[in-house]
C-alpha cells in the first residue's frame, strides 16, 4: 500500500484509538506520519506537534473533534492536498465535509481501524 497517511490527533497513549491506528497502519505497511499535541513516537512513527509540510499525503485520518478541526482546515487544504480525509467516529463535521468536497477531496465518514481490518483501506 502506498497511501501515505497522516494521523491527526496522534497520541502515545496505547488506549487511544489514534495510537491503535498508527500501530495498525504500520503493521499493514502503510507509510505513516503523525501530528499530536505532544511529540513522541509510536511504532517507529514520530509524532510531531506542529503542522509540518509533509509531502505526498494520500489520506488524512482525523482523531480530533469538530471544535478543534478549524485550525487545520487551511493546513489540510493548502499544504497537504490529500486525496481523502477520513472522519473517524466522533470527528464528524459537515462544515469541513463541504470545504473538502469543494476542493476535490474525498470525504469518508468511517473508522480507519475497520477499513484496515476489512481490507477496504
Amino acid at each position: 500500500m502506498d497511501k501515505k497517511t497522516l494521523v491527526l490527533g496522534a497520541s502515545t497513549n496505547p488506549a487511544r484509538y489514534a495510537n491503535i491506528a498508527i500501530n495498525r497502519l504500520v503493521r499493514n505497511n502503510v507509510p505513516t506520519v503523525a501530528i499530536g499535541l505532544r511529540k513522541g513516537e509510536v511504532a517507529g512513527v514520530k509524532i510531531e506537534n506542529e503542522k509540518l509540510p509533509f509531502e505526498n499525503v494520500h489520506t488524512v485520518t482525523l482523531y480530533i473533534g469538530p471544535s478543534r478541526q478549524p485550525e487545520y482546515y487551511d493546513y489540510i487544504l493548502s499544504s497537504l492536498h490529500p486525496e481523502r480525509v477520513i472522519f473517524n467516529p466522533g470527528t464528524e463535521n459537515p462544515e469541513f465535509y463541504k470545504l473538502l468536497q469543494e476542493n476535490g477531496i474525498e470525504v469518508e465518514v468511517a473508522c480507519t481501524l475497520i477499513l484496515l481490518s476489512t481490507k477496504q483501506y
